[in-house]
């Protein structure tokens, strides 16, 4: 029998972001590294005019609107997942094929 006194607190069920503060931060993350990558197009086109420079940097761009369209339908997840090896592999491509 529980006496009125002797209540434990009740555990956090929930610890951590609620999923429409995660698809926030995923949709802004991805915007920012979208401006980033524009960035870096611009001044690399500036330095050098190359189609696959275009074509890295471009395919990253589209990598970031695709991750925020995921977001805005809650597979943040899978955003997060394709946002950090599309641009993984988009920095690795200009290290290794662009001069």
């Amino acid at each position: 029998m529980d006496m009125p006194g002797n209540e434990e607190p009740l555990p956090d069920s929930r610890v951590g972001l609620t999923p429409r503060q995660a698809r926030r931060i995923r949709i802004v993350l991805a915007s920012v590294l979208m401006v980033a990558m524009a960035v870096v197009l611009v001044v690399r086109l500036a330095s050098r005019t190359s189609v696959l420079v275009v074509g890295v940097y471009g395919a990253a761009l589209v990598l970031c609107g695709v991750v925020i369209e995921l977001s805005r339908h809650g597979r943040t997840r899978l955003g997060t997942w394709l946002l950090g090896l599309g641009l993984a592999a988009a920095l690795a491509a200009d290290w290794l094929l662009l001069p």
